[in-house]
């Protein structure tokens, strides 16, 4: 099995086990009631400079995921379009907006190839936390993502600050380094890989785009420095997840733990 059959193999199953928590009742409710909440703060305000009103923008979403930033593009008035990889990601995202009659296009299609989508039919393309590390090929990414846009379309991407990306994320009062930071991977049986900052902008840039703003950001709670998926969270009191935030307990606080990157379409 080639990896990009592993990829999506392993996404198919996680959609339905590991990852269904993101698509509960109680998740979805408070994204209905406030849209918002599937931005960091930070890059919600960048959104909102490069377009104060959404309505009738036309939106991609490649890498879509649990589809969060998709309904809430929806329910701020955009005309979106759902990308994914996994077909089960694609056809439970799909589920949700069927029940609340949302009119959403959802398209399974490769990040790297877009081959489903035509070119310069975006205003606004959009990628969230946990895209770049399943994508083998950054060039071809891009190419793809400046093709779809139509002349000075944006592109906004919200992930993983690679600052972080050599250390492991356990909460220690010493740093543990895994691996230096110029060593990009693949890593692991189903291949995941870690890029730089210049490897991430070189990508933009000789694909055509301009940068326009740069942000790094830190974690909105200490939930950042937990499982998730595993619901490590839930039995964490506020002081315990504060600790974590603060650089002095949690010594991997002191490095930004988010990225945003603004860039046009020349």
């Amino acid at each position: 099995m080639n990896k990009n059959n592993r990829v999506k193999e392993a996404w198919n199953l996680w959609s339905d086990t590991d990852f269904a928590k993101f698509r509960s009742e109680e998740r979805i409710s408070e994204l209905i009631a406030r849209p918002e909440s599937a931005f960091h703060p930070t890059t919600y305000s960048m959104l909102k400079e490069t377009f104060p009103d959404l309505q009738g923008k036309r939106i991609c979403v490649p890498s879509s995921g649990d589809n969060h930033a998709v309904f809430a593009f929806h329910l701020m008035g955009a005309t979106v379009t759902s990308c994914d990889f996994s077909e089960r990601q694609i056809e439970n995202a799909s589920e949700i907006a069927h029940y609340h009659g949302w009119d959403i296009e959802f398209i399974c299609d490769d990040t790297m190839k877009l081959s489903n989508i035509k070119s310069d039919e975006y205003d606004f393309v959009y990628t969230s936390n946990g895209v770049h590390v399943w994508i083998h090929d950054l060039h071809a990414m891009y190419d793809n993502i400046h093709r779809i846009l139509h002349h000075k379309g944006v592109y906004i991407m919200f992930d993983i600050h690679p600052f972080l990306r050599p250390f492991g994320i356990q909460v220690t009062e010493q740093i543990n380094v895994v691996n230096p930071y110029h060593i990009t991977g693949p890593f692991g049986d189903i291949p995941t890989y870690k890029w730089r900052i210049q490897d991430l902008m070189n990508a933009m840039i000789s694909s055509g785009f301009h940068m326009k703003h740069i942000e790094e950001m830190y974690a909105e709670t200490g939930l950042f420095w937990v499982d998730d998926s595993k619901n490590e969270g839930d039995s964490m009191t506020k002081k315990e997840l504060d600790d974590m935030c603060n650089w002095r307990l949690n010594p991997l606080a002191a490095l930004p733990q988010w990225l945003s990157i603004r860039a046009v379409k020349s």
